[in-house]
């Protein structure tokens, strides 16, 4: 005669082997359609676990002290992206925060989910007009909107991170993950597909704006210019390459999305060079 404990023992182990079995699925699935297990509000909270975390690491990410008409400058620069184009899904959601780390060497941004976003001082030094610097800062918030991050994640953890959540024995992951991430922020780097991603959204958040849409290829001519010339790629741009790969067909990707631009964008006006430099000049 069957026991109920036996009859209950079989069930869990059921219930256990059906829920793994779809965790493999939704596995595959999730690699193979870049899907997201996490939700925004996971990304609210592991951005703002990873920002404390940077914060805290004053030896690897020395914010800019002082300076606050610089740090409006930059921030100001963010808010005018979110409050002017409609293709930002998030703003009210995410925190959304501007950061400057004071570090000349390094040319480079990045950004956390959540809507983190730090730009160094080697990367504001580097560009030559206001819109460029926009531009790349419409990058990050892109990959902030479309959650790039929390993309990596959910591939990189798989099966035991969904059957964690689904099962519901492990309510410290998001913290655990957050802790993860930090070591030497491993999942800063981007892929191709994340990085042309972000670039038309970029270029969308800008088309209407007072800036010059296709502004970032101004970085982008800059970065080849100085490979070209110097034969290798400069120190202080590893960084950023290290993060945002540029092969040909990304700037190619930008190119033929400006050309569909209608009325074609002038790539001399909506720059905003002088104020720029008046701005550059405030730095230390």
């Amino acid at each position: 005669m069957k026991t109920l404990t036996g009859i209950l023992h079989r069930n869990k182990s059921f219930i256990a082997f059906t829920f793994f079995v779809s965790a493999l699925i939704t596995s595959s699935l999730i690699s193979s359609c870049g899907s997201n297990i996490f939700s925004v509000q996971d990304d609210v909270e592991i951005g703002s676990e990873l920002n404390q975390q940077i914060l805290s690491e004053p030896q690897n990410f020395p914010m800019l002290k002082g300076n606050q008409e610089v740090k409006d400058y930059v921030s100001g620069l963010g808010r005018y992206v979110l409050e002017n184009s409609k293709a930002i899904i998030y703003k009210n959601i995410f925190p959304y925060k501007f950061e400057i780390i004071d570090d000349d060497s390094t040319v480079n941004a990045f950004c956390i989910p959540g809507g983190y976003i730090y730009v160094y001082t080697g990367l504001i030094k580097y560009l030559d007009n206001e819109a460029a610097l926009t531009g790349v800062i419409g990058h990050e918030i892109a990959h902030a909107e479309r959650r790039h991050m929390t993309q990596r994640l959910t591939s990189y953890y798989g099966v035991s991170v969904i059957l964690g959540l689904v099962l519901g024995n492990n309510p410290n992951q998001l913290a655990e993950i957050a802790a993860n991430l930090f070591v030497g922020l491993g999942f800063l780097a981007n892929s191709r597909a994340d990085e042309e991603d972000a670039d038309n959204y970029s270029i969308k958040y800008l088309t209407g704006t007072q800036y010059y849409p296709g502004a970032i290829t101004f970085f982008f001519d800059k970065i080849r210019e100085e490979q070209k010339k110097n034969g290798t790629t400069p120190s202080d741009l590893e960084s950023w390459l290290s993060t945002h790969p540029l092969p040909q067909d990304r700037i190619n990707n930008v190119v033929s999305k400006l050309k569909k631009i209608k009325p074609k964008p002038d790539p001399t006006k909506g720059l905003y060079t002088e104020r720029y430099q008046q701005m550059k000049s405030k730095l230390p």
